[in-house]
Order: structure tokens, then sequence, then C-alpha cells
């Protein structure tokens, strides 16, 4: 089936903006103007697709008309639609930070196409209904990605390039092996087609499939910074320049996450595997097993990284390990889903059963997705303040920062608005992310889970206030008292805090619309209905 241009124009439109910005690399003028048109149109192209879903339905384009399993699917459903769009929106406005904060002779050599090729690794991944090209389209975002990690070219600055690359390229190649074994057991690689052959029995040993999600969900775990694969991200964010920074935490570690989803409730979650049991889990379904993992690991991030960022004297460092923390807080609710479908516990109205799925797994889903749109925002626009005020005092130590309010109140009070964001403050969208996290908890009757996520929200005060109260209040130090901050800088700080105060009070359709994408999460059938591979000459290996 091929449906309209709106499914492949986002991919469209930022590809040509690459493309193009390469090749104007002789005049940074023209790279200015075409990679801040691209974007716009980037950003126009996800709006319309974003529409255009929420009008239709799930849209399904097949790359040169070969049906499913075997051409490639392109698939926008309402949960790749609600992760790509505050990923366009966040990556633009980042972009337009870059702009004023890159100097002239990085932007003309490789900044720009680098930014544009990570975004098209990040589209792809948010749009593609086959696992293997997820593995391609992670490798277009990471590639890219390396080298904005290392773009300064110093001593530090390419020590953890290499600490992240190899790192990364380790989870590659696990990944590809998985990726392998799963083709050898199921004889697809479309995931909708992987769904079907799980759910309908058609594949005599289920058993291996479970060891080779595992496999994935640690690779996808990595790249999303989880405990205990976070060790990466400190020296990274630290060393890539602020508005990479903040899109590396801000949307790709949400691509990370969204492949957890996707494979893990779409496409694993329809297996039965008997009575398989290990020691400490047993279940039929993989969710059995998932569920304490992701529970596990999301209340070990929340605790480590809340610790490890109230002591932080750098701003940088203490955001990068606060992004490990509150990651932990989108994959907590994870694991209460899995035991909401295991367990079929229900949720009050508006988390209703989805096609047999019980209420809390849709809330649990919800509460990730919306705590995913809370971190994308919030930590986005404080990664670019700690640019900014980098770029104006030559520091982000906090112990020689003091008085930013009273010398940058506009650029101060971005800060405050996404450090409360993070904290969660009503009216602020993060009121409502954390809200919903601990409303699973508590649905779900897991002390283990509410205990851990109040810890969590506990130190997010404690080290939002120490910063606030260090580098932000009391009078200038020496190096605020002549500081002036870049006005786009602050300007693109404010729109994404006056974003975090926007969908916070306007939280209906937000809240609308992440329950869409946790319902198409956990409705395999209609993902399976939407894609509909031809069944007809069933593959059993050997070929894609």
């Amino acid at each position: 089936m091929s449906t309209p241009l709106p499914v492949i124009l986002p991919l469209l439109v930022v590809l040509g903006t690459a493309i193009l910005t390469a090749l104007a690399h002789r005049s940074v003028r023209a790279q200015r103007v075409l990679s801040l048109v691209g974007g716009a149109g980037y950003l126009a192209a996800v709006a319309v697709l974003y529409v255009t879903v929420k009008r239709d339905g799930t849209l399904v384009y097949q790359l040169s008309d070969w049906s499913a399993p075997y051409g490639i699917s392109i698939v926008a459903d309402d949960l790749s639609v609600f992760m790509l769009a505050f990923g366009a929106f966040v990556s633009v406005a980042a972009l337009v930070f870059a702009v004023a904060y890159v100097d002239e002779v990085g932007q003309t050599v490789s900044f720009h196409p680098l930014y544009h090729f990570m975004l098209v690794g990040v589209t792809g991944s948010f749009l593609t209904g086959d696992i293997f090209n997820l593995f391609v389209w992670f490798e277009v975002m990471l590639m890219s990605s390396y080298v904005l990690v290392v773009f300064y070219s110093g001593a530090e600055h390419t020590r953890a390039a290499l600490q992240y690359v190899v790192l990364n390229l380790v989870g590659s190649a696990l990944m590809l092996l998985a990726i392998g074994g799963l083709y050898a057991t199921t004889g697809t690689l479309n995931m909708a087609h992987i769904a079907m052959r799980l759910q309908t029995g058609a594949i005599p040993s289920v058993a291996p499939v479970l060891g080779l999600s595992v496999v994935l969900f640690v690779v996808f775990a990595l790249k999303a910074g989880i405990v205990p694969f976070h060790w990466w991200v400190p020296a990274a964010y630290g060393a890539a320049p602020a508005p990479v920074s903040a899109v590396l935490a801000g949307v790709v570690k949400k691509v990370g996450i969204y492949a957890i989803i996707r494979l893990t409730f779409t496409v694993f979650a329809p297996a039965d595997l008997g009575d398989l049991a290990l020691p400490g889990f047993s279940g039929a379904s993989p969710l059995a097993y998932f569920g304490p993992l992701f529970v596990a690991m999301g209340i070990a991030s929340i605790l480590l990284g809340g610790i490890a960022a109230v002591n932080r004297d750098e701003i940088d460092q203490l955001l990068a390990y606060s992004s490990i923390g509150q990651v932990g807080f989108i994959v907590l609710p994870l694991g209460l889903a899995a035991f909401g479908v295991v367990a079929g516990i229900g949720a009050p109205t508006p988390y209703g059963d989805v096609a047999g799925t019980s209420g809390l797994a849709v809330l649990g889903v919800t509460a990730a997705l919306v705590y995913s749109l809370n971190h994308g925002l919030a930590k986005a626009a404080l990664f670019l303040v700690s640019g900014a005020v980098h770029d104006a005092t030559g520091t982000t130590d906090l112990r020689r920062l003091g008085g930013l309010a009273e010398r940058a109140p506009a650029l101060s009070g971005g800060f405050f608005v996404a450090a409360v964001g993070l904290v969660g403050i009503p009216p602020l969208i993060g009121f409502f992310g954390k809200f919903l996290v601990f409303d699973a908890a508590v649905v779900a009757g897991s002390e283990l889970a509410l205990g851990g996520a109040l810890g969590g929200a506990v130190l997010t005060i404690g080290y939002v206030t120490r910063a606030w109260s260090r580098g932000f209040w009391g009078k200038p130090t020496e190096v605020v008292d002549t500081t002036r901050v870049d006005r786009t800088q602050a300007a693109v700080v404010l729109v994404l805090a006056v974003a975090v105060v926007g969908v916070g009070v306007g939280f209906d359709p937000v809240l609308e619309a992440a329950i869409d994408g946790a319902h198409a999460a956990l409705d395999t059938d209609a993902y399976v209905d939407a894609v509909a591979p031809d069944t007809s000459q069933t593959p059993t290996g050997g070929g894609h």
C-alpha cells in the first residue's frame, strides 16, 4: 500500500537540507540560510505529517511499491509522530541557537551538514517499519553525532568522543548480531510481520526471541544512557557544543526510548513463551521478563543520576548526570506498563483497556511519553542556557558564577522555568509527567517504584536549588559583572521555556496525544493491519 507524500516528506526535506548545506560549504552565509530554511521546512513537514496521522490514522509508505515484508516500510502512527513532533521542535530550536553560538569556521567546515544528517537518522528511526533499517538509521544518526561530540578537537573532546564511539560501535555490532538472529529465527525483518508470526505461533521455537530481544534492549539502553549503560553520558555531553548536547539529551536519547517501546510492546509482546522459566523470572509473555528489568534499571537511573548531580560544580556535568536520572522516570513507568499487561491490571478513565490490554499498561506508556516530552523540552533549554552562560562568561563553574539573574534576567528566567519543569511544579508539563509516573506506581501497587520516584523527585529539587542559588542568585561575581548574553541565544531559551509552560497549561490535547501514542504502542493488531504484510509467500530466511 502506498500513501501520500506526508509520510516521507520529513525525511526528504531533512536529507535535502543536509546535502545542500554540504554543497554550500564555501559560503557560511549560504549554509546558514539553507540550514535555517531547511530546518523550518522540516518542522513544517513534521507538522503536516502529524496533522495527517491525526486525521487519517496510521500512514504507511512501501518503498518502490514493494509490499511488506519484502520491501521497506515507512510507518507513521500516533506513537512515532508524537516522538517526532517534539523532537523536531527541539532540534530546530537548537539549530537556531547554534547559528548564534558556533563560530564561523565551525559552521563553514562541517556543522550544518552533520547536524542535519543526525536529524536524518533520528527521523528515519522514528518512521521505519523494518528492524534492519532501524539499525541503518541509528548508524546515520550516530556517525554524525560522533563527529559533533569531537567538534572542538581538544584532548578532552577527543577522549570523550573516543569513549562514545567505542561504546556505540560495540552496541551497533551487538544490534546487528541480534537482528541477524531474529531473521534466522523468524524469517523476516519487517516489524509488523515479526509481530504477526509471533502472535500466530508460526515460529516453531520462540524462546530464542526472548534472548535476542534482551540483546536489543541492552543496545537501546546503552544509546539512551540508562544505568548501568550510562558511562559515556557525562563526558560526551560535556565535550559536545551546547546545541548538540541539547539534541543528544532532548532528542537522541528518545530514539532509544522509542525503540524500546516499539519493539518491546508492539513487536515482541505477542510472543507466547509457554512454560519457559528463568531464575527469578517466569511468565508466558516477554513482558514478564522485561517488566522487573525496566523497574530496576529505572530506579537505579533515578537514584544514581540524581545523587551524582547533587554535588556537581560544572553546569554541564550537573545536567549530564541529571539526564541519567531523568531518563529513569521514563523507563520506570514502562516497567509498570509491562506488569500491567502481564497481570491485567485496570486503570481509571481515560486509560481504558486497548485490544485486551490493561489500563495500567496504557497509563504507564502514557506517563513515559509525557515525561519524554517534558525532559526533551526542559533539558534542551537547560543545556542551551549552559552554552549561553559559557559563551558570555567563559565558564560554567558554579563556584565562579553568581548573580546571573541580575545581569541576564531573560536567560535566568528561562533556566528557572526549565529547572522547575524538571522538578514538576504545576502548571508546567513536568508536573503532569511526574504525576502520571506516581499514578502508575500507585495503580500498580508498587511501593518500590513509588519510593524510587519520590526519592528522585527530592534529589531533583536538591540539585536544581543548588544550581540556582549558586549560579543565578545573589550578587554578580567578577566574571558575571560585565556579562552580555547574546539575544538570539536568550530568545531560543525563552521559546523552549514558554513551551514548557504552554504544553502544561494546555495539557488536555497533549494528554490525548500521549494516550493515542500508548494505544498505538500496545495495539499490535492495528499496527499489523496497517502495514498489511503479504503472507502469501512467507520468507524462511536467506534474504530480505
